[in-house]
């Protein structure tokens, strides 16, 4: 996922009704709304791999997260300090620590830890691990300890291991290593503990004198998920195994990238034993072990009963995308890490990266079918790299599904099978785009919506409306899974102590996890999946946006441009006149340069989103008349209307994309969104042109040179959405429906071309009090679906789908 610029695509929207004219308009009894599903008319099937999971390597939702391990910095790796782990005496103990590169413990693991001991009587001297803000140990549990250990300056042992409160004054567990050699040594013991503290400390020491060099302190509960040594974390994964995930898509995101190809993710350095793997920085600005490496996620989805879907890079950093590279010289080598990626996934035991996956404890293959080329790469660069993996994927390996980056166009030297397009955005943007996927080509290229999520105006950490609006956008991905054939949120999980992303699917601590509200729509519509979609004829009143009304402005995006001869009026009135035969007094800079010249105001920089404003918040119903000049640049120029402040406008963007078309768009929250129809044309440079846009109403009319081209209204909102589907094995009409206004809608459902359906339904809702609920570790099902019958199914019967809710109906029929 970049941070580096905004993710959007040009998409048909609708602008969301305010909820305060639903609440005054709607009414809330029997007949405001109707749903006729089409049972006897089953269409597309729905695709078995739509709905899955995402994992990257951020939040530490892997170290100190997913993956199990309890120490952080288990090998010293990090840095020439030894942070987090801390020196502990008691009584006369003294000691110094310090990091060791003069005798490694292998040469993938060059870093070691030195304890200097020394005592005047009794005492004790050791060091000290927190973990990942707290070690959680649990009464009764056991926990498996690894650790390299190697004794100098005649020090033989012993050496004790223990659990401990963080004050040290309690001890949950303890258990001893008896002698040391003096050639580095790995020893096992197994520690159970006798009471609960999710805060608890590691602590490895001596009580006699002498030199103790520590490496590769590996702390796991025994109990893992599916029991796997070197595992998952079993709450967390249990609750990845609750989605029912289709499919895996893993590392990354960003860390497969790397911010250089020196720290970009490479699988080959993830496998073998642990002690050994690569340990490296994350551009999301911590180390990662690697411990987590590719034969764990490819175990990880074969215990979740999911596809993996592998993301590899394409010889292209974060910082290279921006950078394009000119030539592919190097490319070929991450070419074959993907052909011998595949070959540990799927080849023979005895084939070469087969027996490394066979020795790793899977002589079956995984049998991989789903590579990513790169992420969010684009450009010619990556376009050059993406036919250089197809050619060689292809040629051996046909079956393989090869998804392609959509980021600056889509490569066109090489067939396209799957494209990976990513949405972050407000709550209004899914609502509105709910139907984006009804448009698509049905010949071209199949969709994976691969990172998706509602990232502004979702409160704290991700709230019910944020749901609300996932919710409604899936409910048209679901219809169109013709076309979109994957789709998973991002980011997946995240350790409170270090929030790089918000929001986040999963959050948690050292010993508690809580899913968002978002959590439970994707674990709603992953359960509840029919096997093909059953066409909806859904009748409902839509309301108005209401009177609009705001100021003006004008403004360009990487053009420069000047305006004159600058009138509002409303009928007879008029509101504003700006010859500029003096300054720009009145008009409001919020971004570019403006300056007036021989009678109009230009605009010379090249920035985008260049934007000035005038007049007053309250106008309504006004014809806005002006000229304006295109100076250079890629682009015309917008008229802007309806100012309620830089984040409240709606524009007339001429000779926009490109110079290509000019359209209507809205900006709600800071980001614009294109509406209305387009029309196809452009911007000449060094032409006057006369401009005259009528807002009246609803209505927005808009003239060029006198021709009218733009004749359109603000869209009605819409805030019921539904998708049915048919489960054939079950006999069952399974409907999902999102009632994203703040009253209930009673609805009347039909069931068409179907002879009994069984009168005891099921409902499975997800809704609260208010749409800005939220949940947290302290209170983890705030928001949570639940599951109750009801009695008045039929083939004809009305259902109240409460206020801002998500709604699962199961209806048996015969």
């Amino acid at each position: 996922m970049k941070r580096c610029m905004p993710i959007c695509f040009v998409v048909f929207v609708q602008l969301l009704i305010s909820f305060a004219i639903v609440q005054a308009e709607a009414p809330a009894t029997g007949g405001a709304a109707s749903l006729t599903i089409q049972v006897d008319k089953p269409g597309i099937k729905v695709s078995p791999t739509l709905y899955g999971i995402f994992f990257e390597e951020i939040n530490h939702g892997g170290d100190g997260g997913l993956y199990a391990e309890l120490v952080q910095n288990r090998s010293f790796e990090n840095s020439d300090k030894p942070d987090p782990w801390t020196l502990v005496t008691d009584g006369s103990g003294k000691g110094e620590i310090s990091i060791d590169t003069e005798n490694p413990m292998s040469e993938n693991n060059l870093r070691s830890l030195r304890l200097k001991m020394s005592f005047d009587g009794e005492g004790k001297v050791g060091v000290a691990n927190d973990g990942y803000w707290g070690i959680a140990v649990v009464k009764d549990a056991q926990y498996d300890l690894s650790v390299a250990l190697r004794g100098g300056d005649g020090f033989a042992g012993p050496v004790g291991a223990a659990l401990v409160s963080t004050d040290l004054k309690t001890i949950y567990a303890a258990a001893q290593i008896d002698k040391v050699d003096s050639q580095w040594k790995t020893y096992k013991l197994t520690l159970t503990s006798n009471a609960t503290d999710p805060k608890a400390r590691l602590v490895l020491g001596s009580w006699e004198p002498g030199t103790l060099c520590i490496d590769m302190v590996s702390l796991f509960p025994r109990k893992t998920f599916k029991d796997r040594p070197n595992g998952m974390r079993l709450d967390l994964a249990t609750m990845l195994d609750n989605l029912r995930p289709s499919f895996v898509r893993f590392p990354g995101g960003c860390w497969v990238e790397g911010e250089t190809l020196d720290t970009a993710m490479r699988w080959k350095r993830t496998i073998g034993e642990p002690a050994q793997r690569r340990n490296q920085w994350n551009l999301w600005q911590y180390y990662s072990t690697n411990g987590l490496g590719f034969h764990e996620y490819l175990q990880l989805c074969e215990d979740l009963g999911s596809e993996p879907l592998f993301v590899i890079n394409c010889g292209m950093s974060h910082r290279e995308q921006g950078a394009q590279p000119k030539s592919t010289q190097g490319v070929d080598e991450y070419v074959q890490d993907a052909m011998d990626a595949i070959e540990y996934a799927n080849g023979p035991a005895d084939s070469e990266w087969g027996a490394l996956r066979a020795k790793a404890g899977h002589p079956a293959p995984f049998n991989l079918k789903y590579m990513e080329i790169g992420n969010e790469n684009g450009g010619p660069a990556y376009h050059e790299r993406y036919a250089l993996f197809y050619d060689a994927i292809k040629a051996k390996y046909p079956q393989m599904n090869l998804i392609a980056d959509l980021w600056n166009g889509l490569p066109k030297n090489r067939p396209v099978e799957i494209v990976d397009e990513h949405y972050y955005n407000t709550p209004d943007f899914f609502f509105n785009n709910a139907d984006k996927y009804d448009s698509y080509d049905r010949k071209g290229y199949k969709v994976y919506v691969g990172e998706y999520a509602v990232t502004k105006n979702c409160g704290r950490y991700g709230n019910l409306q944020a749901a609300l609006g996932e919710a409604a956008f899936m409910t048209g991905m679901e219809r169109n899974s013709d076309v979109v054939v994957m789709a998973s949120y991002a980011p997946l999980f995240v350790n409170v102590n270090d929030r790089r992303w918000n929001p986040d699917l999963i959050q948690f601590d050292s010993s508690r996890a809580c899913g968002i509200p978002s959590y439970y729509v994707q674990q709603m519509f992953s359960q509840n999946r029919g096997d093909v979609v059953l066409p909806i004829d859904m009748q409902f009143s839509a309301r108005s946006v209401g009177t609009k009304h705001g100021a003006i402005g004008i403004g360009t995006w990487s053009t420069q441009a000047e305006f004159k001869d600058i009138e509002v009026t409303k009928g007879d009135q008029t509101l504003l006149t700006s010859d500029f035969l003096k300054d720009k007094e009145g008009w409001k800079v919020v971004r570019g340069q403006w300056e007036v010249k021989d009678g109009a105001l230009q605009q010379t920089s090249g920035e985008t989103d260049c934007l000035v404003t005038v007049g007053d918040p309250s106008w309504s119903d006004y014809t806005i008349s002006l000229k304006a000049r295109k100076l250079g640049g890629n682009e015309g120029f917008f008229i802007v209307f309806h100012v309620n402040g830089p984040k409240d406008r709606t524009w007339w963007n001429l000779g926009g994309w490109g110079n290509t078309k000019h359209q209507l768009e809205r900006n709600t929250g800071g980001d614009n969104w294109p509406f209305g129809d387009e029309v196809a044309g452009r911007i000449e440079t060094n032409r006057w042109y006369d401009i005259r846009v009528e807002v009246k109403g609803q209505d927005i009319r808009g003239y060029l040179d006198g021709k009218l081209i733009l004749n359109q209204k603000y869209p009605a909102a819409k805030t019921l959405f539904a998708v049915a589907g048919l489960n054939k094995t079950k006999d069952e009409v399974i409907l999902k429906v999102v009632n994203a206004a703040p009253i209930a809608q009673e609805t009347d459902i039909h069931l068409a071309g179907v002879n009994n359906v069984q009168p005891l339904g099921t409902a499975i809702v997800l809704t609260a009090d208010e749409s800005a609920a939220e949940n947290t570790l302290d209170n983890p099902t705030k928001v949570a679906p639940i599951t109750q019958q009801f009695q008045n199914a039929g083939k004809d019967f009305s259902h109240s789908f409460p206020a801002s809710s998500v709604s699962v109906l199961r209806l048996k029929i015969k």
